[in-house]
């Protein structure tokens, strides 16, 4: 039975727990320490309890909350690309499945400018849950471990014209709708329009730009493709996480 809380998700700050009855692991570590325990406070557990955190990528809104002096306390095995954090716990590569707790964690690959960014699978029991954001497209080699996952916790980062409009320098607006950036509402719908199965339950559209999106913008987006492909969001129970506020998802 597989359980998350987004605890924050933008490009102020972005983290989220994932869990099960006897496992908790974290992935990125870009909050305050205030937005962590609200988060925790919705689960069974306490920060304590974390068995791993895996980090994305190296980005600040990543990984500025690695500096906390409780976290280090805490003393948490970190998982990540080569590269990306100085003195991770474990070095971990895409395709290599590695085991926490009752998950399967499968590092897949992502195309972002940073260092070595990783999403994740978590397999725990029968169930999947994929894990992916920061990234300017999907690599083909990462589709097949994606594919009919009972939850999606996903990119869908800006509208295309929102951006074009936007007052942001030329430079940046190219570099959010590269190939090494952010996948905008359109590009993600179709990727997953293709990815949804038989046992998809939910789907949560993570790190949403404050400045070039909205939460209707991407989920009336996301109905326009599923509708194009003959699917129905409704199926799917599609939302939006909050920049800053926590979401529950997963099991009930």
């Amino acid at each position: 039975m597989i359980r998350y809380v987004m605890v924050s998700s933008s490009s102020k700050g972005n983290a989220a727990f994932i869990y099960s009855e006897r496992t908790l692991i974290q992935v990125d570590m870009g909050v305050t320490l205030n937005a962590l325990k609200k988060a925790i406070s919705l689960t069974p557990y306490r920060l304590e309890d974390i068995q791993a955190l895996l980090i994305t990528h190296e980005h600040s809104d990543h990984i500025k909350g690695l500096s906390l002096s409780c976290y280090k306390r805490l003393k948490i095995d970190t998982y990540a690309g080569e590269g990306t954090l100085k003195e991770p716990t474990h070095i971990v590569e895409e395709e290599s499945s590695f085991d926490i707790g009752d998950f399967t964690v499968i590092p897949i690959r992502t195309s972002h400018d940073a260092k070595h960014p990783l999403g994740f699978v978590f397999i725990q029991g029968k169930e999947k849950l994929v894990y992916m954001t920061d990234t300017g497209y999907i690599p083909e080699e990462s589709l097949p471990y994606m594919e009919n996952a009972n939850f999606y916790i996903v990119e869908s980062n800006h509208d295309l014209e929102m951006l074009r409009e936007s007052n942001r320098p030329l430079i940046l607006k190219k570099r959010i709708h590269s190939k090494h950036g952010h996948l905008s509402n359109e590009e993600s719908a179709r990727y997953f329009a293709d990815l949804v199965g038989e046992k998809t339950k939910e789907i949560t559209l993570a790190h949403l730009s404050l400045e070039c999106n909205t939460p209707q913008k991407a989920i009336e987006t996301w109905d326009k493709v599923f509708q194009e492909r003959g699917l129905s969001v409704s199926k799917y129970n599609l939302r939006a996480a909050p920049a800053s506020e926590p979401l529950l998802g997963g099991d009930k």
